[in-house]
């Protein structure tokens, strides 16, 4: 089967099925695991991000509606010659991925037998379902990849009494929480999320919603924005009046995490993300600096780490 994806979740999905052998074309964005690096790629960004602060590329996109024009174009012509017998694409979010009409509209031009797949989880539970459309799609068992991840989740699950506040910031400037399944995986965690709700879209919120809910725990995860380009900017909130008020800030528990990897897309990966948020909540577990950094400019400092409580037994 001839598979192109242009959702980086769907290619990781592909992945962890065994069928990234099958994927004859990519999105810009799909970065894991590395053998996809070599797969053409059929979509390109309609902005120059690199080359715009946080504020602009949100105006650029619509502002505080999580629902701008698409973001990206189609190569038809290279969608064409790889003559896909599937694409996985979704219809939840025109600003995070190509959207499914744009697909749909692409595939109709080229006058194939492509069949357009949309994916649009929303919660853990959805991209465990995920899982199996996929696997039935591309002929693949999931039963054993879907006990794996369950299994993994069981383990990554924390059960302690205090559950410490926590926003997950899904974009900075304006300030964004990250909604969806982000919500379940502070859960997970062993966390009690704030200003998002599990399985809902949100939208930018003030500052001052921030501070008034001045959290234990602050995780800073914008979409599509490794950790090195999330510090660049970190300004765009460190800035703003009342920073070093912040509990979050005073105790030294500010988190810049990994959020295209882990938290930003609706595949697998989410598993790791409630590992590391684990780490960043309760001390459990290791991770990388590549995964999460604590500390930001007028933290505390010096607040030690957080108790261990123990996983779930079950």
């Amino acid at each position: 089967m001839r598979i192109v994806s242009l959702l980086p979740a769907a290619t990781d999905l592909v992945a962890v099925l065994g069928r990234a052998g099958d994927l004859v074309g990519r999105t810009h964005e799909c970065d894991w695991p590395a053998a996809v690096h070599d797969v053409p790629v059929v979509t390109a960004a309609g902005i120059d991000q690199d080359r715009m602060t946080s504020r602009e590329i949100s105006l650029a996109v619509g502002g505080s509606a999580h629902s701008g024009s698409s973001l990206y174009t189609v190569d038809i012509a290279l969608l064409a010659r790889l003559r896909p017998d599937v694409v996985l694409t979704q219809d939840l979010c025109d600003v995070c991925a190509v959207s499914y009409r744009k697909v749909s509209e692409a595939v109709r031009v080229m006058d194939t037998d492509t069949a357009v797949v949309s994916l649009e989880p929303r919660t853990l539970g959805d991209i465990f379902d995920t899982v199996t459309t996929v696997g039935e799609i591309l002929g693949v068992d999931p039963a054993e990849v879907l006990a794996g991840m369950r299994e993994r989740l069981r383990e990554a699950t924390v059960r302690t009494e205090h559950r410490p506040t926590a926003v997950v910031v899904e974009w900075m400037d304006p300030p964004w929480p990250a909604g969806h399944w982000v919500p379940e995986q502070v859960s997970a965690a062993g966390g009690t999320p704030l200003l998002a709700v599990p399985g809902e879209h949100t939208r930018a919120v003030d500052w001052d919603a921030v501070r008034a809910a001045d959290p234990e725990v602050l995780l800073i995860a914008p979409c599509g924005f490794p950790p090195e380009r999330t510090l660049a900017e970190l300004h765009a909130l460190t800035t703003r009046p009342g920073w070093a008020d912040l509990r979050a800030v005073r105790e030294d528990r500010v988190w810049v995490l990994d959020g295209p990897s882990y938290f930003n897309r609706p595949g697998p990966r989410v598993l790791r993300g409630v590992e590391v948020l684990a780490h960043a909540l309760h001390g459990v577990g290791e991770v990388s600096a590549a995964e999460a950094r604590r500390g930001a400019p007028g933290a505390g400092g010096g607040a030690g780490a957080p108790p261990r409580p123990g996983r779930a037994a079950g």
